[in-house]
């Protein structure tokens, strides 16, 4: 595959790109880390000098009411730009050959800030704080705070500004009647609404030349109730390109929307149908963006002329080099953006900085500057699973000679349980990737059987990641021929029947639920998906939403399931912060039952017997799947101690709690970076 439309340079006003491969704007939290300046500079670098035609960088505010969090960095004075470092960024990013574009983005009110503010007091529904409503002075206050911003970008050395005026912040706060029931000059009627953009692209223009380039973002479907049609949309495409802006980048939804667009369970370029409709209204060039994460989703959509350049953030994330990847024909060494969120969007929406599940180096460029070793090691890796994976890889990335083992026929570990879940499918480009590298590394593998301690005497060091077991609650019954591990489930081994209980309401719990009742269609197929999302192509309705929310699905679920936990309140609480939600809201669509605050009594041939606020109940089913949690399992560690060999213990076989990729990933990378 040639890939010869990501390829192409581009002229964007008076940038000529390299190639149509874009970084998307990302949040990551770097500046509350130590050594910030350094550490957004090697960020920033790193993606530069790994092929990408166009960065974007994490949004800066043009005034303190509009930062995304009380440590988010401003830039309205000369001052700030050496107090963040902003010239030292765009050198290292022309030094390696991209151009850089600031964004510029007031957060109105989705600012997590007491002064945040807004064009009405509406406050988001996925926020702490009700805005202050601005008045009409504010507000041209706020446009010339938007022209010193882009002075002071074009005075450090950026290539342009974009404007966020996408998923729900100020700008786009003002455009909606949702959130603007203003009466001033700037509410009411179309002009009114559009003023805000159209007025703050013109004076930037008016500001900045014609040599310095303006993008603007912009929400191609708004999937909010009272949000734009697409014919509005449209026209304030038109507006923005006739106010001066040299390109239109393609937001999807609100923050607050009850739609999913960029989770795993997103088809990949679900969305391509709204960059289509900005591309054939305008002259200027098109971004497409979200879930593009492969070369082949890029190309074909570039190809297809819905857009003129791809936006990828989260898949730059996990692996910096994947346009020159693409460039030099290697594609299949490109480490996978796997649409988790777990490392990049659940930590900053919970106040953490950003990384990601597949490559823990990002964000952390400097954690990982350790020098080669100066010895060549013979390395036992015993378990290949995530953490073993991770481990193998980076120790023979860094030369050591390496063995790894596991008692399966193949590798993943508990990865190849999350595969076979709907949503999740993306995990096999993770173990696609895993084993592409082993290969070309020279990782001699030993698959499909059990190692001891006896046989890893020869090594200098032995790893022991050797996972968890399901822990088998203390339940009357539990070996009744009704129960089942989720292992069993995932695997296979035991078909369920149409009555399933469900013990434990922790991660795997809601995997083996949406296994048993999800769709894999919906988070595979473009119109499938929009169709069960309510979702009209077309935008003919304000923010593209039909009604009713969701369609009857077409075929009911094989099972009714019931999941219960033992602590009262709500369930969920140990999901993903930003796929949590569209988890939960598609079980419940699928009819999945919840009990919480229960004690379990006993299981017999009757079903599952529990106890609720004192009183005995019997929950009728075929099956009970237990996912009660696990255990590590340490055996063939505890037997290395005891020799007396170079061991150490990483992964599950280290922390059982809650099993989570990310920290096993992270402690392996770390740990073989050590060796």
């Amino acid at each position: 595959m040639t890939y010869e439309h990501l390829r192409a340079p581009l002229q964007l006003g008076s940038l000529r790109l390299r190639n149509r491969m874009v970084m998307g704007a990302m949040h990551t939290r770097l500046e509350t880390l130590d050594r910030p300046i350094e550490r957004l500079t090697a960020f920033y670098r790193v993606r530069a000098a790994g092929g990408v035609g166009l960065i974007l960088t994490g949004g800066m505010a043009p005034h303190p009411d509009g930062r995304m969090d009380p440590e988010s960095a401003v830039l309205d004075t000369p001052e700030a730009i050496a107090e963040h470092g902003h010239r030292e960024i765009c050198a290292a990013v022309h030094e390696e050959g991209a151009a850089i574009v600031l964004q510029i983005l007031h957060a109105g009110r989705y600012a997590e800030v007491p002064e945040c503010v807004g064009p009405s007091a509406a406050k988001a529904p996925i926020k702490r704080y009700a805005p202050r409503v601005l008045a009409t002075a504010e507000i041209w206050e706020i446009i010339e705070q938007y022209v010193t911003t882009a002075r002071l970008a074009q005075q450090a050395g950026y290539d342009g500004v974009e404007i966020m005026g996408s998923e729900g912040y100020l700008i786009n706060e003002f455009l909606s009647v949702r959130t603007n029931d203003r009466t001033d000059e700037f509410g009411g009627d179309l002009d009114g609404r559009f003023r805000l953009p159209v007025e703050i692209v013109r004076r930037v223009r008016d500001a900045v030349g014609p040599d310095f380039a303006i993008i603007y973002r912009i929400s191609a479907i708004e999937l909010v109730e009272g949000g734009l049609t697409g014919e509005e949309t449209l026209e304030l495409a038109r507006r923005v390109e006739a106010a001066g802006a040299d390109a239109l980048n393609t937001g999807i939804g609100w923050h607050e929307s009850r739609v999913p667009t960029i989770a795993a369970s997103v088809p990949r370029a679900a969305w391509a149908f709204a960059a289509r409709r900005i591309k054939q209204a305008v002259g200027v060039p098109v971004i497409a963006s979200n879930r593009i994460n492969t070369p082949q989703t890029g190309e074909d959509l570039l190809a297809a002329g819905d857009a003129d350049l791809v936006s990828m953030a989260r898949p730059l994330l996990a692996d910096p080099n994947f346009p020159e990847k693409v460039l030099q024909d290697r594609t299949q060494d490109i480490i996978p953006c796997i649409g988790c969120n777990q490392a990049c969007l659940d930590r900053i929406f919970t106040e953490r900085t950003a990384s990601c599940l597949m490559n823990p180096t990002a964000g952390r460029e400097l954690d990982f500057l350790l020098p080669e070793p100066r010895v060549r090691r013979r390395v036992a890796v015993v378990g290949a699973g995530p953490a073993g994976l991770a481990y193998a890889i980076t120790a023979a990335e860094r030369g050591h000679e390496v063995t790894l083992y596991d008692g399966a026929d193949r590798i993943g570990g508990q990865l190849n349980l999350a595969r076979v879940v709907p949503g999740k499918s993306e995990f096999n480009e993770a173990l696609r990737y895993f084993g592409v590298r082993l290969g070309e590394l020279g990782v001699k593998t030993e698959l499909g059987r059990p190692v001891d301690a006896a046989e890893l005497t020869d090594f200098d060091h032995v790893v022991a990641a050797t996972g968890v077991h399901a822990r088998i609650p203390a339940i009357e019954g539990i070996d009744h021929p009704s129960v089942a591990s989720y292992l069993e489930v995932l695997t296979g081994r035991v078909t369920p029947g149409h009555r399933v209980a469900i013990i434990g309401a922790g991660g795997i719990g809601f995997d083996v639920a949406e296994y048993l009742l999800g769709d894999p269609s919906e988070t595979t197929d473009p119109q499938v998906f929009l169709a069960e999302w309510s979702v009209d192509p077309a935008i003919a309705e304000p923010g593209g939403l039909l009604s009713p929310k969701r369609r009857p699905r077409t075929q009911p679920p094989a099972h009714e399931v019931t999941i219960l936990q033992r602590t009262p309140g709500r369930f969920g609480r140990s999901l993903g912060k930003s796929t949590g939600w569209t988890l939960r809201a598609r079980l419940a669509h699928a009819g999945l039952q919840e009990i919480a605050g229960v004690s379990y009594d006993r299981i017999d041939d009757r079903g599952l017997h529990y106890t609720l606020d004192g009183a005995q109940h019997l929950l009728e089913v075929d099956t009970v799947i237990v996912c009660a949690g696990q255990e590590s399992d340490r055996t063939l560690y505890d037997e290395l101690v005891a020799a007396g060999g170079e061991t150490e213990l990483i992964g599950g076989a280290h922390t059982a709690a809650e099993l989570d990729a990310v920290a096993a990933i992270d402690m392996a990378t770390r740990a073989a970076y050590a060796l």
